[in-house]
């Protein structure tokens, strides 16, 4: 049974309002781009205070930072839940360029 539990990314809001004009977003990751490592990072809910401490811990600046909650029904590429190193944690990958539209809410971080 697929899992149908919503998925978060953070990003920059830059970064989302720029995928919003093009209908996609795709960035990887801070800095990195789909193109650069072939999926999109997303955690869950619970796995995000961590990931954000690790990504934007001394994220500082003027552009504020966003949670993307993202449906996977609604998602035309695939998701994956693969075992991530040092202890194997399950991370949900994106496999493409994420659809605006699968975007359910914007959340502010911090």
């Amino acid at each position: 049974m697929p899992n149908t539990e919503h998925i978060v990314h953070l990003t920059e809001r830059s970064l989302w309002e720029t995928a919003r004009a093009s209908g996609r977003y795709a960035m990887s990751t801070r800095g990195r781009t789909l193109e650069q490592v072939g999926f999109v990072h997303f955690s869950t809910r619970d796995q995000l205070p961590r990931v954000a401490a690790f990504l934007y811990g001394d994220h500082e600046g003027p552009d504020e930072l966003v949670v993307l909650v993202v449906d996977p029904a609604r998602l035309d590429v695939p998701l994956k839940y693969e075992a991530m190193p040092p202890n194997g944690e399950e991370f949900p990958h994106v496999y493409g360029s994420v659809p605006v539209e699968a975007v359910v809410d914007v959340e502010p971080w911090g």
